[in-house]
């Protein structure tokens, strides 16, 4: 079949994105779909005989971007983690996304997790095809920051199993010894919005979890 290539702007809210689907990597830190600038584009194929303004809405891709990191935002432990990284990120290359939030969906549903599974283990998507949870997503985001953080990816060279026993014993008690909050906890520090890819949905909205 004959077809053509159409060029359409990100639109937050699709409902399904191939691992394979474009990555935007020139987007300002904590960018939005609402924030595309002229060069952040989506190439999308389309029947030559199907009208652009026909294409269903669901076949309409999401702008995700890469080295997101998904997480638990009332978790008070959790948010100590999101800090460290923001204060010693200065080149900005991690963005966050709270788990609570619309923005993340579409990041689990090309992960193939679901809330329940985040809430166990972070997610952390680096790319297209590469996404990671709980010890190595930890370690993974390490490793984009300087010295001395990025000295502890080395720990990636633990078996697997090792690490994330360790994970999942402190992510389990997470809540007894650090607590939680009702609301995402970002909304208490607001200057760290700009990180945030769901900011906007942040500051207009509260959600219980």
């Amino acid at each position: 079949m004959t077809m053509m290539t159409t060029l359409r702007r990100g639109v937050a809210g699709a409902s399904r994105l191939n691992a394979s689907r474009f990555f935007s990597s020139s987007l300002h830190s904590g960018g939005v779909a609402g924030d595309l600038a002229a060069d952040d584009l989506v190439l999308d194929d389309v029947p030559v005989s199907t009208p652009v303004n026909s294409v269903k809405s669901d076949t309409i891709p999401t702008l995700l971007q890469p080295r997101v990191v998904i997480y638990d935002g009332v978790c008070h432990l959790c948010h100590r983690g999101v800090k460290l990284v923001i204060n010693a990120d200065k080149d900005r290359k991690i963005k966050f996304c709270c788990l609570q939030s619309k923005a993340a969906e579409p990041y689990m549903r090309m992960c193939g997790v679901d809330r329940e599974d985040v809430l166990r283990r972070f997610l952390f998507i680096e790319g297209p095809e590469a996404y990671h949870q709980g010890s190595t997503a930890a370690l993974k985001v390490l490793s984009y920051l300087p010295l001395p953080y990025s000295a502890l990816s080395s720990l990636m060279v633990v078996p697997i199993p090792i690490r994330d026993a360790a994970y999942d014993y402190i992510a389990k008690k997470r809540y007894d010894w650090f607590g939680k909050d009702t609301n995402c906890l970002v909304l208490k520090e607001k200057e760290l919005l700009e990180r945030f890819i769901d900011r906007d949905e942040m500051i207009h909205k509260k959600w219980s979890d």
